[in-house]
């Protein structure tokens, strides 16, 4: 059975590219734009692990992190945070992040770090 991975990013390009490289690793992926759909879809899909970008509208990556820690059915889902900002780190493990990666990013670091989280949980 693959892993399923959510990602979420309002950058449409960078969203179709992660789930490219992942579904090629053999990953199931669920892509996402609108940040208000995660929380509905960890609740319904139950990912194995969550891909967030940090500056998104409406809801930002920390918040919804944030709300995932909040709730005791996800406090410990894995949660992989990118970001171009450069505090983003800082706020990303502040709000629980597993691991950052700041954008750019090369994807075999990505699928290394995806990995790895996914190993571990």
């Amino acid at each position: 059975m693959p892993a399923k991975i959510l990602i979420c990013d309002d950058d449409e390009g960078i969203l179709d590219l992660v789930e490219l490289v992942l579904k090629e690793e053999g990953y199931e992926v669920i892509p996402e734009m609108n940040s208000l759909n995660v929380a509905g879809l960890v609740g319904s899909e139950h990912p194995d692990l969550v891909v967030l970008d940090l500056w998104m509208p409406v809801l930002s990556g920390d918040q919804v992190l944030r709300n995932l820690r909040n709730d005791p059915a996800t406090k410990n889902l894995p949660v992989m945070v990118i970001s171009a900002s450069g505090d983003g780190k800082t706020i990303a493990m502040n709000a629980g992040a597993n691991d950052f990666i700041p954008k750019p990013f090369d994807l075999d670091h990505l699928l290394g770090r995806v990995k790895a989280l996914l190993e571990a949980a």
